[in-house]
Formats: C-alpha cells, structure tokens, sequence
C-alpha cells in the first residue's frame, strides 16, 4: 500500500492495549444487561425489546472496527447454511425430547395474546425477527468466536488471527456459551459447531450466516408452532 493511501478502515487495537476488548464487549453487555430486566417490566416488554435493539445498534456501528473480523466469502455461505440448519434441528429436537435442567427460563413471549394493537404488534416482531437473524449474530460471533475464542487462547490475543484458537479455549467458550442460555446443553452443542465451523473455515463470516440461520429458522418455527418456550 502507497504510504498516502488512507486505509478504509481503523486499524486493529495493537495487542499491548488493555481496552482492545472494550468494542466486542460493551455491545454484548449492554444486550446481557437488557435481556435480564426486560422479562420485569410486563406490558411493557415489546418497547424494551425494541430499545435493546436500538441500543445494540448504535454500540455496533459505533465500535464498527471490529468490523473488519467479517471478511464475507461466497464459499462459506453453504457451509454456514448447513450448520446453521443441523444447530437449529438439535436445538428443537433436544429441546422437545429430552428433559433436564435448565439455568432459568425465557420470557416466552407470546406477542399474538400479549400485543392487541395490530401495528404495535407488526412492530415488534419485525424488530424481534431483526434481532434474531443479524443484530444477535454479528453481536455474538464478534464476542464469542472472534474475541473470547482468541482471549483464552493466549494471553496476547490480538496476534492471533480469528478462526485461531486453543482446544482449551474453545472448551471454555463452549462452557460459557451454556451458561449464558437457559438451555445450556443445546447452547453447548451450538457453541462447538460454531467454533469447528470457523476452525475449518477461519472465517468469522460463515459463523455469522450459520448463526443467523439457526435463529431465523427458530423463529419460524416459534411463530408456526407457536412454541413460545424458544422466544
């Protein structure tokens, strides 16, 4: 590159940066922060939802470097489609069949009972489906695959190219990623196809697709089956 040549993008925080953690944490926490006092608020909780939405949107544009993880590739896109499907299946059929405990519960919100106001409704669920299949899935793989994978992988994660990671790290984001849903034995599952996705492919894009996928096809399946358990 021409020493003139502006690039189109920030650079990468170098790896000495204490806050290089800062751009892929601050969205997630705030959505984690939301996501467990929005079940509080009632009558209310289609607004809330809404605002998080909003809310992750603007951090996302404006921590935006991070961006530069997301390389799209065409040849990734079946594999994350695949994935996507295969994760989405286990989920449902899991989830139906077998009985165990899970850490807490969804709001299970039933928009159709809930919502009376036919445009609030149309609303909320374009904002949900939103969330659902890009704003939850670039939010998420940059924080799980592309920083944490990294992070518990070496100490001095920045160098490390994203798709690069220890089996150990990838043990603990698999284990984390459970905590974090109420149903911790699928999520676990999700969580290691989407990090042997992105080992095979070291593309941070096909984990991205794969992702949305999953949540696209869940919420599809929620609003045919009305199966509230998984909103």
């Amino acid at each position: 590159m021409p020493e003139t040549e502006i690039p189109p993008y920030p650079q990468p925080v170098p790896s000495t940066d204490s806050k290089a953690w800062i751009p892929y944490g601050i969205p997630m926490l705030a959505f984690l922060v939301v996501t467990n006092t929005e079940g509080m608020f009632g009558k209310f909780y289609p607004f809330i939802y809404i605002f998080k939405a909003i809310l992750v949107t603007v951090l996302l544009i404006v921590f935006r470097r991070n961006w530069q993880d997301i390389k799209p590739n065409p040849k990734v896109i079946i594999p994350g489609i695949i994935v996507g499907l295969l994760v989405f299946a286990e989920w449902v059929l899991i989830e139906n069949s077998l009985h165990y405990p899970h850490l807490g519960t969804r709001t299970a919100y039933n928009p159709f009972v809930e919502i009376t106001n036919p445009a609030t409704r149309i609303a909320f669920i374009a904002v949900r489906f939103y969330g659902l299949a890009l704003m939850v899935p670039v939010m998420e793989e940059l924080f799980w695959r592309s920083f944490l994978l990294r992070f518990f992988s070496d100490a001095d994660w920045t160098k490390l190219k994203v798709g690069t990671f220890t089996w150990g790290g990838f043990a603990i984001v698999c284990g984390l990623f459970g905590v974090a849903h109420p149903e911790w034995l699928v999520a676990v599952l999700c969580a290691a196809a989407y990090g042997l996705l992105l080992r095979q492919t070291k593309s941070l894009f096909a984990c991205i697709i794969a992702h949305a996928v999953t949540n696209l096809t869940l919420g599809i399946y929620v609003l045919t089956a009305h199966d509230w358990k998984f909103w």
